[in-house]
């Protein structure tokens, strides 16, 4: 036999299947770089990041668009900018704070990637006070 060793015995043992051991298998450790690599696109990251935004946020505004997210990935180190809409008057730091961590721990959660910095930018603040006026005169 070729160097490999079964687990039947010699000839004479009764026919069935055979287990072959060969340098690779399930018995043997192999090391992580010798397995092959991962690579998790941007877009998949970005996707990531947008959910995690959107979590982050206890209401959108009905109008508002769901928050978008872009994403650099250097060397399993992402760098996230969110953009979303918020409901004014509000606490807008406070629920940037709170895009930020929630980025940052679901995109290590999930991708296994460090990230070091979330930019948020607010593109659009919806005020209740404007809805109200863009629905017409109340009588």
């Amino acid at each position: 036999m070729s160097g490999e060793s079964t687990a039947a015995g010699e000839a004479g043992e009764p026919a069935g299947p055979r287990a072959v051991v060969r340098p690779g298998s399930p018995g043997r450790t192999v090391a992580a770089a010798d397995r092959g690599a991962l690579r998790i696109a941007d877009r998949v990251v970005a996707k990531i990041a947008a959910h995690a935004a959107r979590e982050a946020l206890d209401v959108l505004p009905p109008e508002a668009a769901p928050p978008h997210a872009t994403v650099i990935v250097h060397h399993e180190v992402a760098r996230v900018r969110v953009s979303l809409e918020l409901d004014y008057p509000s606490d807008i730091g406070g629920q940037c704070t709170a895009v930020r961590h929630q980025v940052v721990q679901r995109v290590e959660a999930l991708a296994g990637m460090e990230v070091p910095e979330v930019a948020v930018q607010v593109e659009r603040l919806h005020s209740a006070q404007t809805r109200g006026a863009a629905q017409g005169r109340t009588q």
